[in-house]
């Protein structure tokens, strides 16, 4: 009977770390982090991909006070092995839709190790900036 009980209590504990998109210390994820110039609409939770397939999650987002740039730090799955040379961009789902990371990895022979940090990243497009431009630059004619 304390048998039964102990994978009773095992088995719910998993399905909470499942359900609940908790990490287990005995996960196989490591983390990355990038720098952006602006990180506009990103959320911390949303995807992160590579040719269109979901391999992780931005776990948190942070402001550099030193060089005022936000640093995003992601969750990825341990078998990936990104090239030195990958970049990250902020990317959106649609046209209004959430925003999330999109990795291009390089050629490089080196890999980022974990921990490590990708440095060429593209910042997020603000559709209002570019609406805004447009006007303002065709009332200039």
């Amino acid at each position: 009977m304390g048998l039964l009980l102990l994978a009773g209590l095992a088995a719910l504990a998993f399905l909470a770390l499942e359900l609940g998109d908790v990490s287990p210390p005995f996960a196989h994820h490591y983390e990355l982090r990038a720098r952006f110039v602006s990180t506009s609409g990103l959320r911390e939770g949303a995807f992160v991909e590579i040719a269109g397939v979901r391999v992780g999650q931005v776990t948190a987002i942070d402001l550099d006070s030193d060089a005022y740039e936000a640093v995003v730090r992601m969750r990825l799955d341990r078998r990936l092995s990104l090239p030195r040379d990958a970049i990250a961009s902020i990317r959106t789902t649609g046209l209004i839709g959430e925003k999330f990371v999109k990795i291009t990895p390089g050629g490089a022979d080196e890999n980022l190790p974990p921990g490590g940090e990708i440095v060429d990243t593209e910042s997020s497009i603000s559709i209002e900036e570019l609406i805004s431009k447009y006007i303002f630059e065709s009332d200039s004619r």
